[in-house]
């Protein structure tokens, strides 16, 4: 067994806008990815990179569906040790909405692992708010928000 976690959340956007908010790289880097950016779209069977530094493995891409990502954990040393996997779901809602759930699973069972989930479930709940304040408000949540941010540096605390 590994360790994962899953969030969800409402973001008032019809589905089609949420997906495309999270696959273009001009409006990934508008709210998630600010510093350093998003390389390239979400394609299947692509690596892009966040955030100037960290290869994102884009396994599967369904339009308006799902994501599903790799990425690597990072170890006790900061050095990458093995992946995790990502999936998003996007589900239409009946009021034009729509509903996002993200997953990540593929922790090992250590210490190690079990604060590195933690620090990312942290990270994508961030990204949830961050997702439904950009489309919703046009505003960016995460900017200024890590300290290393704040002198022009990726937050490297964690993956995300």
């Amino acid at each position: 067994m590994s360790l994962g976690f899953k969030i969800s959340g409402r973001v008032a956007k019809p589905v089609d806008e949420v997906f495309d908010a999270v696959v273009n790289p001009k409006k990934l880097s508008g709210y998630f990815t600010a510093i350093g950016g998003a390389s390239a779209p979400l394609v299947e069977g692509t690596t892009v990179v966040w955030w100037g530094d960290v290869p994102v493995q884009v396994d599967e891409v369904t339009e308006n569906e799902r994501i599903v990502l790799r990425w690597d954990a990072l170890t006790a040393d900061g050095k990458p040790g093995y992946k995790t996997r990502i999936e998003m779901g996007f589900a239409a809602l009946d009021d034009s909405a729509t509903m996002v759930t993200i997953a990540e699973s593929g922790w090992r069972e250590d210490e190690v692992g079990l604060k590195k989930s933690y620090l990312n479930c942290e990270g994508w709940t961030q990204m949830m708010c961050s997702l439904k304040a950009y489309l919703e408000y046009g505003i960016n949540l995460r900017e200024g928000y890590y300290r290393s941010e704040l002198k022009g540096e990726p937050a490297r605390e964690h993956n995300i």
